[in-house]
Formats: C-alpha cells, sequence, structure tokens
C-alpha cells in the first residue's frame, strides 16, 4: 500500500481546474449535421442517397461474381443474380426503414450466408452437364433453403424473443458486439487493397486526404469534401484506372491481376440486358433439403447477432437515442422478412445491416432516413435498368476494398465508444472486455486458418451440414465476442452492488421501454399511426 501515499498508484503532481473533468458521456452523438428526422435540401439527399447505393454495390456484386461461375452460371446469369439481389436490398432497405427499425440502415447482401451457400453448389446432387440446368437448380436449392432460414428470425423478432435478450445487453457487452461488427471484417480491407496496390493504394489515400483533412483546411458553406469524398475519390481513381486499363498497361498481366485491375474484366456491361424487372421464383419453383436448411438457419442466425450490432452502430450514428429492445425486435422480424424475399426472388445470399453504409454515415455526418431511402430507391431503378446499373457495378473491386478501410473502422470505433458509459478502473470490466475481444479476434482465426490448409473446418463429419452448422457461428468474430461478452456479463459478480454501473446498464434504463424517453417516439415510431394497432413494449 506505500504505492499509494509515495506517487507509484496513481499520485503524482496535481492539476487543478477544468482539465481534470473528463469528456461527458453522451446517449446521442453530438456533430451530426442530419439525423433520423432531419432530411437535408433534395439535391444534396438524392447525391447522398447515391453515394450509399455506389458503396453498397461492392458487397452485392462480389459475392454473386465468386459463386455464380461455381453454380455453372455465365455472364449472364451473373448479371440477372446482380440485378435481383439490387432490386431485392432496394425493397429490404425500403420496408426497414418504414416499418422495422425506422433506422437509415441499407439492408443489403451478407457475407456470413456464403458458407452455407457453397455447401448446397458442392452437394453433389447437380451434375447436370448443361451448365444452365445446373445452375437452375442450384439456385432453386438456394432458395428453399433460404426461405426456411427466414423463419429463425421472423419468429425471434415479431415473437419478443429477441427483446428479451436485447433487455440483458449493457454498454460494455455492446462494445465487442459492435466493435467486431466493424473490425471482424479487415479480411475485406486492405487485401482487397493490395489485389492491385496501384489502384487500391491511391484510392485509399485520396479518400482520407479529401474526408479528413482537405474538407477541415477548406471550408465552404455546404461541406461539400465532407459530404461527397466517397463520390469524388471513387471518379477521379476510377478515371484512373480507366486510362490504365486503355493504355494497355495490364495487357501482358496475370489473368488474377487482370480481373482486379481493369475496368473492362466483370463481362457485365455487355451480358446486362437494357431493360428486366426481377420477379419472385424467376429461376423456378424452390426445392428443399433438411440438412442445407438447418445449416442456412444457423447463418441466418448469425446474420441476427451481426446486425444487432449493426443496429446499434447505425443508431448511433444517425445521432438517435439507444435502441429499445422491442424496436431492435421488430427490425429483426422485418430483416427476416428480409431474407423470405432473398429466397422467393433468388439470390445467392440472405440478407443483414450493411456495416459500410453505417461507415458511410460517419464520413458523411448524415443520419437521415430519407437518404437511405432514395438509395433504395436507386437500388430499385438501376436493378431494372440493368446497363445502366452494370456500369457502376463494374467499379474495381480494389476501390470497393480501399472504402472497405474506413467504413469498417468507423464501425469499430463506434463500438468502442460505449466505453464512456463503463467504468474502465475495474478487473471485471477490463477481464470482459479483453477477453472477449481476444477470443473473438483468435476463434475464428484458428477455424479460418484450419479450413485453408484443409479444405474444410476443425469439424469434420460425413454430415457436411452439420459441419457447417458449427464451423460458420465460430468463423464469426463478432458472433464469438458477442457471445462470451454477453455470457461473462450477465453471469460474472452479478450480485455485487457496483457491477450495474460499472457495466453502463444505468445508462440504458430509460430506453428498456419505448414509452421510457420521450424521443424514442421521434426516431422509432411506426409511420401513418400504425403504433395504435403495432404497440411497442
Amino acid at each position: 500500500m506505500a504505492g499509494v501515499n509515495g506517487g507509484g498508484g496513481g499520485g503524482g503532481p496535481k492539476v487543478s481546474g477544468s482539465s481534470l473533468v473528463p469528456h461527458p458521456a453522451k446517449d446521442q452523438l453530438p456533430n451530426v449535421a442530419y439525423c433520423i428526422t432531419s432530411p437535408p435540401p433534395w439535391p444534396e439527399a438524392i447525391l447522398l442517397g447515391f453515394q450509399h447505393y455506389i458503396v453498397m454495390l461492392g458487397t452485392t456484386v462480389i459475392i454473386p461474381m465468386a459463386l455464380v461461375p461455381q453454380m455453372g452460371g455465365g455472364n449472364t446469369e451473373k448479371a440477372e443474380v446482380i440485378q435481383t439481389m439490387l432490386f431485392v436490398a432496394g425493397l429490404n432497405t425500403l420496408l426497414q426503414t418504414m416499418f422495422g427499425t425506422r433506422l437509415p440502415a441499407v439492408i443489403g447482401s451478407s457475407y456470413t450466408f456464403v458458407p452455407s451457400t457453397i455447401l448446397i453448389i458442392l452437394s453433389g446432387r447437380w451434375s447436370d452437364p448443361n451448365p444452365l440446368v445446373r445452375f437452375r437448380k442450384t439456385m432453386r436449392a438456394i432458395q428453399g433453403a433460404l426461405i426456411i432460414a427466414s423463419t429463425i428470425q421472423i419468429i425471434l423478432g415479431f415473437s419478443g424473443l429477441w427483446r428479451n435478450v436485447a433487455r440483458l445487453l449493457s454498454p460494455l457487452s455492446a462494445v465487442p458486439l459492435v466493435a467486431l461488427a466493424g473490425f471482424g471484417l479487415y479480411e475485406f480491407g486492405f487485401p482487397g487493397v493490395a489485389r492491385c496496390v496501384e489502384i487500391g493504394l491511391p484510392q485509399l489515400i485520396i479518400l482520407v486526404l479529401i474526408s479528413q483533412y482537405l474538407s477541415h483546411m477548406i471550408h465552404s458553406g455546404r461541406n461539400v469534401l465532407e459530404r461527397f469524398a466517397v463520390l469524388i475519390s471513387v471518379a477521379i481513381v476510377w478515371v484512373y484506372a480507366h486510362i490504365l486499363t486503355v493504355s494497355g498497361a495490364y495487357n501482358h498481366t496475370t489473368l488474377r491481376t487482370q480481373t482486379s485491375c481493369r475496368t473492362d474484366r466483370t463481362g457485365l456491361i455487355h451480358s446486362a440486358p437494357w431493360i428486366r424487372a426481377p420477379y419472385p421464383f424467376q429461376w423456378g419453383a424452390p426445392s428443399f433439403h433438411a440438412g442445407e436448411a438447418f445449416a442456412m438457419m444457423m447463418a441466418a442466425f448469425v446474420a441476427l447477432v451481426e446486425s444487432t450490432g449493426g443496429f446499434i452502430a447505425v443508431s448511433r450514428y444517425a445521432s438517435a437515442t439507444p435502441l429499445p429492445p422491442s424496436i431492435l425486435s421488430r427490425g429483426v422480424g422485418w430483416q427476416g422478412i428480409g431474407i423470405l424475399l432473398s429466397g422467393l426472388f433468388g439470390t445467392v445470399s440472405g440478407s443483414s445491416v450493411s456495416i459500410e453504409n453505417a461507415g458511410l454515415m460517419a464520413v458523411t455526418r448524415v443520419g437521415s432516413r430519407r437518404v437511405v431511402q432514395i438509395s433504395a430507391g436507386f437500388m430499385i431503378f438501376f436493378s431494372v435498368l440493368g446497363k445502366f446499373g452494370a456500369v457502376f457495378a463494374s467499379i474495381p473491386t480494389p476501390i470497393i476494398a480501399a472504402l472497405y478501410c474506413l467504413f469498417f473502422a468507423y464501425v469499430g470505433g463506434v463500438g468502442l465508444s460505449f466505453l464512456q458509459y463503463c467504468n474502465m478502473n475495474t478487473f471485471r470490466t477490463k477481464f470482459i472486455l479483453g477477453f472477449s475481444v481476444f477470443l473473438g479476434l483468435s476463434v475464428p482465426q484458428y477455424f479460418n486458418e484450419y479450413e485453408a490448409i484443409n479444405g474444410y473446418g476443425p469439424v469434420h463429419t460425413s454430415a457436411r451440414w452439420f459441419n457447417n452448422i458449427v464451423n460458420v457461428p465460430f468463423s464469426s468474430e463478432a458472433f464469438v465476442a458477442a457471445i462470451v461478452a454477453y455470457f461473462l456479463d450477465n453471469t460474472l459478480h452479478r450480485k455485487d452492488s457496483s457491477v450495474r454501473k460499472d457495466r453502463g446498464k444505468h445508462w440504458w434504463d430509460d430506453f428498456r421501454s419505448f414509452k421510457g424517453d420521450s424521443r424514442t417516439e421521434e426516431f422509432y415510431s411506426l409511420p401513418y399511426r400504425l403504433n395504435r394497432y403495432f404497440p411497442s413494449a
């Protein structure tokens, strides 16, 4: 105990004045230009909506470009699947912003469903010599699995079961969930940039330069550089990449380099139809397989947990009050409807909250619901006018990966910001935070490395669907970290009187019910007075 009196335990020179006063905790993020209910002027809102559309294209294009060829499809099928995914994403985003959480959250395709989709592709049941027939049969099996998988989110959301889970969530247990919803996607950041470093690295540097430096050095009344840094930087680097392409810089490079760097290698513009409206069961009637449906249901549950972190991040960057558990549960139910639509229309992936679009809100400091609804309009519009949509979908992936580096970092950062509500001077807090984040990074690393080396995950039995059920959740950084933090936070030293304040639970008490705070109705109430018929608890 001598160190306490002698200066070794936090002593030293005393500083008087306001420098000792910590920054106050805030339940709403300040300095947001436009929050959920305060839309920017229409011309600015349209440009911002288009920017959200450009950002969500990355995942929408990358997933079918990787999976459709394995299913037997060619460029035409890739273009049609991308159109369908865009159309469904537009519908889901509108439904979520109108009747779900009502947050400005883009609901797009999710990488979480890819392993379960690959399970169906490699099932061995589709060996037809005609590639087009094999593509359609595989797609119909994916549709059936997605339709069944949607029920888990629909039931958990609309029954209120997820509301009961969310009520036990504290700021401390939310930190690993939200932080790794962003940081956990690091593999889609700089590794993607490095596939064509002469394009990806300039994009990353120019984006940071415009959004973080020039926007503060050049003061304009409308904050153009800050709001439209993505459009400006993408336009500059896209033109630069096209100049490299037409000048023959990649004529004698490897096929992999040409695919990553050239602006004319996607094959989408030539293959996309001028006008085509996606419709339900366009590939035929869905087929069902019990094992594959169970595997897809596990992917849907993992996506549910990841989307919970995404919704929390969006609410923060939209300068809304913390999500009441009943609103979160309602949003999960509508996300289940989104997965159902993915199955009905025929996409190769289910849907979840777009983490990259949540990060874009941080860059622009615009969290307007109207902006995201306008972006949904662009998704639907360009999904029908295929040629025009294909032009933007042909942006080289290293450019998109450079955007991810900033967007995912912002989502990870907002997760860490919830530590402001917690007592960081207790060993309990340090243990839960450090242990959950470490396992959230370490466990998926083991599972992913094992599969990369051996071609299958650590759980390897003759039932491939069972392997998928176990391997998929433990390959998700956000899922592992959230489960560990949630369990420890709700079981460790719960009887200690100071624990409730240490974990920050008292900060969210007012938001446990819909009517606990007067601001909640402004942000989350349903339109057209529907709250009278669908009250929120």
